[in-house]
């Protein structure tokens, strides 16, 4: 069963910055995912809300991002196994996200 981890980064960026932030930082990011496929990174923009899938550890992680000019809003939906590591994921997806949002 799939387990849903959000998280809400507060920034003081603005909506554009925000995005191109997070544009550039999640492909690098992608590679960085232990057990993931790099080449199995996608992600598609409409408007602000970013939607993105990667293959880790032979499993699809899912998630959107919704970028406001104060925050940005990220739903991850984690499979399987990741699912019962999501307290440890959560905490290393909010460590980057402030990161790039900083």
């Amino acid at each position: 069963m799939a387990k849903t981890v959000s998280i809400n980064i507060p920034h003081q960026l603005g909506a554009a910055e925000a995005k191109r932030r997070l544009e550039e930082g999640l492909s690098q990011m992608a590679g960085q995912i232990p057990g993931g496929d790099p080449s199995r990174f996608t992600q598609s923009w409409a408007g602000d809300t970013l939607n993105f899938s990667a293959a880790a550890m032979g499993q699809t992680i899912n998630g959107v991002v919704q970028v406001l000019d104060d925050h940005a809003r990220l739903d991850v939906s984690l499979p399987g196994l990741l699912g019962m590591a999501a307290g440890k994921i959560k905490d290393e997806l909010s460590r980057r996200g402030q990161l790039l949002l900083k």
